[in-house]
């Protein structure tokens, strides 16, 4: 079967809960966490590492035992630890650690106070008020842990991007070697770059009589054929997600295209412009009375139909049609227009690789300016910076700017914005900086009004330049702090200061809706992938999605411009 990346990371990831449940070495438990991160951050697939001869111990942090356990897991899909674990602990407490604000550690507490080992048991407890007496939890904990219990019972398991994209490209690569298949996309949300995917939709245009069907229900991570037809069949996967597939004619391949990537308003809109102009629009093509006028590709269908083309990021009915019958559609942003990144990390806090490697692949992306923005000390699970640590990186940092050309390496720090709005570092260091990049870390459960009077008090700081992952979410994970995003984006048009798109999959943070708000109102974002090795400078491509989605064009982007062009415009104490 094939293997995924996201598949051994999250068995590792598993590993290393269920340890920690169980009360193991600390060294152990973080060794698999940090093999788990830096395994999903891998731009190539570790079955592929395997099969050209790669050891897997050179990569960051994996040695001898733990690369050997990754071998057989990537071979056999098969960890057999995650056995082990699982006949010394009950099977349910793990889907405890589903629930956001649950860790280990308080899976354990509740373990052993309550005897809580499912969700079920978990909202009984909580309802019955007896979470509230355990030391570190309270009535307001309780409450959460309530609501996160019922939302978690009823929600949709849903895929985040990259590892729905190695699911999917690994599927398409499959199609694409049938015999008669002339051409293969995947459509639906994926292609729309939604920042999790449900399920996948397969387009493929073949000639009659290609076997891809039967290719596709052979596939040998299919789990279950659900149905099967001549033009349609439906599986899901190993992994629970379910894939369908449409077979069409190429003729008919651009109308299959458009009608399996849009939303279903977005559908509806055009098929309605199609009968008001007497026409007839479907999978299969634009059809007049006297026969199909086009369906071969998506352009051809909008151009009839009197609209510019809208990417398919645009397709949710959120004013596109009407953007596109008047010729206002933005030219939006791409990932060859990005000329820096402003938000990276080394191994002097949480990253995995010195400043001179991280510029090095930086630089080897055509980049013309990377920022490192290492935490600052009030993060001290990261070994966040001091002023005098700091100072001695922006000495390091100036000599490696005095011995490059043609890349200059930006002086910056992530720093925490404290609870009282003030920045975790003195202004004369910040004053010493190209750029400060401000985050909030903790703290996350004040009120709306106090939380959005700490973020503009921090933007009041004469140093302050861009609001790293603004709300603070992860995807799936931890919902956003509350914030009156309005209100701050006003703020930072007043202070001149700038928000991020946080290009981390499981943050893409500003969200879209958040993108297309600082479009409105005039607010310029950086794009920046919060890299903490160098193959996460890779994440800058969904960002980009993600400000695609918000209808972000480069001009809206701080790091589309030169460093000639892009200077000025950084904030200076």
């Amino acid at each position: 079967m094939p293997i995924v990346n996201a598949d051994i990371s999250e068995q590792l990831n598993k590993v290393a809960d269920l340890l920690d449940i169980e009360g193991a070495n600390p060294f152990r438990i973080r060794a698999y966490r940090k093999a788990a991160r830096v395994i999903s951050e891998l731009p190539r697939s570790i079955v592929q590492m395997l099969d050209a001869g790669e050891d897997l111990d050179a990569l960051p942090g994996i040695g001898k035992d733990l690369a050997g356990k990754i071998t057989i897991l990537a071979r056999t899909g098969h960890l057999p630890l995650l056995d082990e674990l699982g006949c010394r602990l009950p099977p349910g407490l793990s889907r405890l650690l589903d629930i956001p604000g649950l860790g280990p550690k308080r899976v354990h507490a509740l373990h052993e106070a309550l005897g809580i080992d499912t969700v079920a048991q978990l909202a009984a407890a909580a309802r019955a008020g007896k979470i509230r007496n355990l030391p570190g939890f309270g009535p307001v904990t309780e409450r959460r842990v309530l609501q996160a219990a019922a939302l978690e019972a009823g929600r949709q398991r849903r895929m985040k991007r990259p590892a729905a994209e190695q699911v999917a490209e690994m599927l398409l690569a499959w199609l694409r070697e049938t015999p008669g298949v002339k051409a293969v996309s995947a459509a639906g949300s994926y292609r729309r770059k939604r920042e999790t995917v449900g399920d996948l939709d397969m387009v493929v245009a073949a000639d009659s009589g290609s076997p891809v069907m039967q290719r596709f229900i052979s596939y040998e991570d299919v789990a279950e054929v659900i149905a099967r037809g001549s033009t349609r069949s439906t599986v899901t996967l190993r992994n629970g997600l379910q894939v369908d597939l449409r077979v069409v004619p190429q003729i008919s391949y651009g109308a299959a295209l458009l009608y399996f990537t849009g939303s279903k308003a977005h559908n509806i809109g055009l098929r309605q412009i199609a009968i008001d102009k007497g026409l007839k629009l479907n999978e299969y093509g634009l059809f007049k009375a006297t026969g199909r006028s086009a369906g071969r590709t998506e352009q051809e269908i909008y151009g009839l139909l009197g609209l510019s083309y809208v990417e398919p990021e645009l397709r949710e009915d959120q004013g596109e049609i009407d953007a596109a019958r008047h010729g206002r559609l933005p030219k939006l942003v791409t990932l060859d227009q990005i000329r820096g990144d402003l938000h990276a990390h080394t191994r002097a806090t949480d990253g995995q690789f010195s400043i001179a490697e991280m510029a090095r692949a930086a630089q080897a992306k055509g980049y013309e300016y990377l920022a490192i923005t290492d935490h600052s000390k009030h993060l001290a699970i990261t070994h966040g910076l001091d002023a005098r640590r700091l100072g001695h990186q922006i000495d390091e940092i100036d000599r490696l700017n005095a011995g490059s050309t043609g890349f200059i390496i930006l002086k910056s720090a992530e720093v925490d914005i404290l609870e009282d709005g003030s920045l975790d570092l003195p202004d004369s260091m910040l004053k010493e900086l190209d750029l400060v990049v401000g985050a909030i870390h903790s703290g996350f459960g004040l009120s709306e009004d106090e939380q959005t009077e700490r973020v503009i008090r921090a933007m009041d700081n004469r140093c302050f330049t861009i609001l790293a992952h603004p709300t603070g979410r992860l995807i799936d994970e931890r919902p956003a702090y509350a914030l009156n995003m309005q209100r701050v984006m006003k703020a930072a048009i007043e202070r001149g200061c700038c928000l991020e798109v946080n290009a981390q999959p499981d943050r893409l943070d500003l969200t879209d809706a958040h993108c297309r708000l600082a479009k409105e109102l005039g607010v310029r974002l950086a794009i920046s992938t919060d890299a903490h090795s160098t193959h996460e400078l890779d994440f800058m491509r969904f960002g980009v999605d993600q400000a695609r989605r918000g209808w972000i064009e480069a001009d809206d982007v701080l790091n589309t411009r030169s460093w000639s062009e892009l200077k000025p415009l950084l904030r200076h104490g």
